[in-house]
Formats: structure tokens, C-alpha cells, sequence
């Protein structure tokens, strides 16, 4: 099965940048990972029939903390974030990916993983907060183990 990592964030907002960040990781041990910002919709200029999309992005909450990572699969990545969880930017990546599912019919038959990360400071600058950060390796085994 062959996978297509979406890496999403603004690197210029601290915690927002952790999918971008995760994602270079990712790609520098032979993933196939496409960074697609804030911008969600360059999905459907880069997919070629995948069988799994996984989406990282950070995510904020009040019901987890800061640095807490959240995997969602299948139907629960639409349900669950749009009630419990909000995507760091205006129109979340799973509102752009309903949009696209319904446009491009090939997107419906690829497995769809979310993971988030709960942000601490959203803000100007490059750095993430140390609970973000020490995320990061959790973030990449559930990448590992959704591939494998």
C-alpha cells in the first residue's frame, strides 16, 4: 500500500509549524510527503492514488493538553474534529479534505489517518514549545506504524 504524508503548518507561528517540521523528518527517511502549508487543497494537485493519506497538523483544544498527540482514523477524523478538536487555521484541513472528497471521487477510496498535536503557543516565531517538541517522536512511530 502506498502512502502519502500530508505535512501542514505555518512555520512562522511555533506550535502551527510541527506538521512542517514532522514532515521534513519524514521525508528525509524516504517518505513520501508533500508539504502543503496551510493550504490543504494542494492535495489535489499531488495525489496520485494513494491508498493512505495521513494529515499532521497541529490542533488546539480544551480537552487535551499541550503537546498531547491525537490519531484519528476513517470517519472518526470528521466526526471527532469537528466537534472536540479545531485545526490551528480558519478552514481546518478536514473541512478542505470533505470539500475535495466531494470533488475528486478518488480521494473517497483512500484510508484516511489525522494526526494532531495540541499547540501551547500559537504565535510569531520559529520555535515550539518544549511539550510540542518532545512530541515529535511519538508523532513519527504512529506514522511508521500506520506505513508498515
Amino acid at each position: 500500500m502506498e502512502a502519502l504524508i500530508l505535512a501542514l503548518g505555518n512555520e512562522l507561528m511555533k506550535d502551527d509549524g510541527v506538521g512542517l517540521k514532522v514532515g521534513r523528518i519524514l521525508a528525509e527517511r524516504g517518505y513520501n510527503v508533500i508539504e502543503v502549508g496551510t493550504d490543504i487543497f494542494k492535495l489535489q494537485r499531488y495525489y496520485n492514488g494513494e491508498d493512505i493519506i495521513i494529515i499532521i497538523d497541529a490542533v488546539l483544544s480544551n480537552e487535551y493538553g499541550p503537546g498531547e498527540v491525537i490519531y484519528l482514523k476513517g470517519d472518526e477524523v470528521f466526526e471527532k474534529l469537528r466537534a472536540e478538536i479545531r485545526s490551528a487555521h480558519f478552514m481546518g484541513a478536514v473541512d478542505g479534505l470533505k470539500l475535495l472528497m466531494a470533488i475528486d471521487k478518488r480521494l473517497t477510496r483512500a484510508e484516511i489517518h489525522f494526526i494532531g498535536v495540541v499547540a501551547k503557543e500559537i504565535d510569531l516565531g520559529m520555535e515550539l514549545s518544549e511539550e510540542v517538541k518532545n512530541s515529535i517522536p511519538n508523532i513519527i512511530n504512529i506514522v511508521e506504524s500506520i506505513i508498515k
